[in-house]
């Protein structure tokens, strides 16, 4: 049929047309992903490791010197009441990246979540699909190795190239970090610990100061900088992860100066704290305080472990400080929107305990602090908040898009407008399976996997002395409260994954994955903190 004829013309019109139409479309696809990406803000978050609430920005009797949280808190919103969802490191970290609870993934203790479940999209991975550079280093994820997440980042920074080879571990008192001498150097790790796997524990130790600029936490807060003084086509999210001020607690002398033992206060502590505890409770804590807490105490030591750790709070303020400076002298500093967060808290000797792993406050207890354009300045939140709301207002503030298995709350409107926020029950984890807390601004009820429990007036005893679930007369008084409580618990907990003991890692080059032991053993069974289980 001749072009001229007058139903091949209409074809060819029609298909001018289509072809013109398909132009036009993915031309103003891409001026929408264009004017979406310049308006999406950027995202710095530094990550600290065991910190809790001995901060400036937050309520406590302990404070160390943290001028830079204090000066992110003045640009943005502190939330005074957020609480961990996890009680170790690794589910904690793992449910704040993949936005779901240990008690929907299993993960409760050393599982590899993206072996479990790697249907499901991590942050990074989101925020990369949105359009976003994504730079990551230091502990973001848990940090042995075959723990990082390589899916989803346009660079993962580590120290040296031999970390890429044995499965990406952080290794920050390893390959040429500076040491003390002799190690252990305390007092306490000598006796407990020569010759053991775990000699971080109960350990401190003041370095030279000189060298500060070798310390791992202060080479990746360099690399970090350097990609925010950067110029970027595309949004970018920046994870820093410090491993400060997790044990052992070594930062330089300078650090260590700044708090004379002589002014060191001591956490307050009740002698006979453990009577009203569950009988399976108080017989592990009683063992920790006698074996750990209670000869600290003995050998003199109990202020040089609370020097030691604010030294290390105040070294890892610094490496925040870094990344502030580096911003504000960037043109990045009006569209970019900086968190700092940690995965729980540490007992230094409350309740009789040492570590954390608890489900008290002061593992529970952790600063959450948001700056950036659209967020209020120089606010204070004291409703209940928890670490799990972390990815679902990510979603919102960067137009991420949805993700419908995501828990946690978005606090997008309370960023926005801080008199907004209404008090709620969050949930946290135990490494057990079935122990969980709930928690609001006034109580906190626990719940352990053999069904004993307690209960808090977070207002009148904030320091959670008096179990108000032990005594039969009083738990009849608050069983209404209690009850209420409950409501908030999850409706069942997913079976346990497997732990990192039961699988073999398999480095593959730069890759790595994780193969089942052909006889692996048992999960282990856990009461309270193990103190082998992060180090």
């Amino acid at each position: 049929m001749p072009l001229s004829h007058p139903r091949t013309l209409r074809r060819h019109r029609g298909s001018v047309l289509i072809v013109l139409v398909t132009a036009l479309f993915f031309a103003f696809r891409a001026q929408a992903v264009a004017a979406s990406e310049q308006s999406a803000p950027n995202v710095i978050f530094v990550a600290a490791d065991d910190l809790g609430n001995w901060v400036g920005p937050l309520d406590s009797e302990i404070k160390a010197k943290t001028p830079n949280m204090d000066r992110l808190a003045a640009r943005g919103v502190t939330f005074m009441n957020a609480q961990a969802s996890a009680t170790f490191c690794c589910p904690a970290r793992s449910a704040l990246m993949t936005g779901r609870h240990p008690a929907t993934t299993g993960c409760y203790t050393t599982q590899v979540y993206f072996r479990e479940h790697p249907e499901l999209r991590p942050l990074q991975v989101a925020m990369q699909q949105a359009g976003y550079e994504t730079y990551g280093t230091g502990k973001i994820f848990h940090h042995p190795a075959g723990y990082l997440d390589l899916r989803g980042w346009t660079e993962w920074h580590v120290r040296t190239e031999g970390q890429k080879q044995t499965g990406w571990p952080l290794d920050v008192w390893r390959r040429g970090a500076p040491l003390p001498t002799p190690i252990p150097y305390s007092p306490y790790a000598q006796g407990q610990h020569i010759g053991a796997p775990n000699p971080g524990f109960a350990e401190y130790a003041p370095l030279p100061n000189e060298a500060e600029k070798n310390m791992s936490d202060t080479l990746l807060t360099d690399w970090a900088v350097d990609v925010v003084k950067q110029t970027h086509a595309h949004p970018f999210f920046v994870a820093l992860g410090l491993y400060s001020p997790h044990e052992p607690s070594y930062a330089p002398q300078k650090y260590f100066d700044m708090y004379p033992l002589d002014e060191v206060k001591l956490p307050p502590i009740k002698e006979d704290d453990s009577a009203d505890l569950p009988p399976a409770v108080r017989k592990f804590m009683d063992h920790r305080k006698a074996t750990i807490t209670d000869k600290i105490v003995a050998m003199g030591l109990y202020k040089n472990y609370i020097q030691a750790y604010l030294a290390c709070t105040t070294y890892a303020d610094a490496q925040l400080g870094r990344v502030l400076d580096a911003l504000d002298a960037s043109p990045n500093r009006d569209n970019t929107i900086v968190i700092f967060w940690s995965d729980q808290g540490f007992h230094h000797g409350e309740k009789g305990h040492w570590g954390k792993e608890t489900l008290w406050e002061r593992t529970a207890h952790i600063p959450f602090i948001w700056a950036g354009p659209g967020i209020a300045s120089n606010a204070k939140v004291r409703a209940t908040v928890s670490a799990m709301d972390f990815y679902p207002t990510l979603v919102n503030l960067c137009h991420l898009s949805p993700d419908a298995g995501l828990e946690g709350e978005s606090l997008a409107g309370v960023l926005r407008q801080p008199s907004t926020a209404k008090d709620r029950n969050v949930l946290m984890c135990q490494v057990v399976r079935g122990g969980y807390s709930i928690t609001n601004d006034y109580w906190r009820y626990i719940h352990y996997a053999d069904g004993s429990e307690e209960l808090y007036d977070e207002v009148k005893d904030p320091n959670e002395w008096t179990n108000l679930a032990f005594d039969p007369a009083s738990y009849e008084k608050y069983r209404p409260m209690i009850e209420e409580m409950r409501k908030s618990a999850p409706k069942s907990f997913a079976p346990i994954g497997p732990e990192a003991n039961q699988m073999d890692l398999v480095p593959a080059g730069d890759s790595f994955h994780w193969d089942m032991k052909k006889n692996p053993p048992k999960s282990k069974k856990r009461q309270g903190s193990d103190v082998s289980l992060d180090n």
